[in-house]
Order: C-alpha cells, then sequence, then structure tokens
C-alpha cells in the first residue's frame, strides 16, 4: 500500500539525493550498514552547493540514513 506524505520545501534536495541512492547502500552479513558515501559525495559535489548548503546536505542524508537503517533492522 502506498503512503502519500508531504516533503517540505527546505528538505526536497536532502529528499531527492536520498531517493536517488536508493540503490547505493553498503550491505554486510547482517543486512544493510549504510550509504556509500563515495557515491553520495560524488552527486553532492556535481550539485554546485555553498560550502554551507553541501554541510547541511550532508547532515540530513545522514539523519535520513540513520532513520532507514532503524526501520530496516526493525524488519528483521
Amino acid at each position: 500500500m502506498a503512503t502519500s506524505v508531504e516533503i517540505w520545501p527546505d528538505t526536497v534536495r536532502a529528499f531527492n539525493l536520498f531517493q536517488n541512492l536508493g540503490t547505493q547502500w553498503r550491505v554486510g552479513m547482517g543486512g544493510p550498514t549504510g550509504l556509500d558515501y563515495f557515491v553520495a559525495y560524488h552527486r553532492m559535489d556535481r550539485m554546485g552547493l555553498t560550502a554551507e548548503a553541501y554541510e547541511q546536505l550532508d547532515n540530513d542524508l545522514q539523519i535520513m540514513e540513520a532513520a532507514a537503517l532503524t526501520v530496516m533492522q526493525s524488519r528483521d
């Protein structure tokens, strides 16, 4: 069942990046361990961000990654 959510304007860039990294999870014997930040930073480098925007996007991405890992690990 699909769920609709509203994306706040100030989080759209982070949400889009997180969504585009959907196939870039590092997976070990125990399941997902985190995103491949080599790929994430490569994509962020191509976005032409200011240093402040880059830092904020990195922080936002880490928050979403942690929340996603919590959900994925709770399904075991």
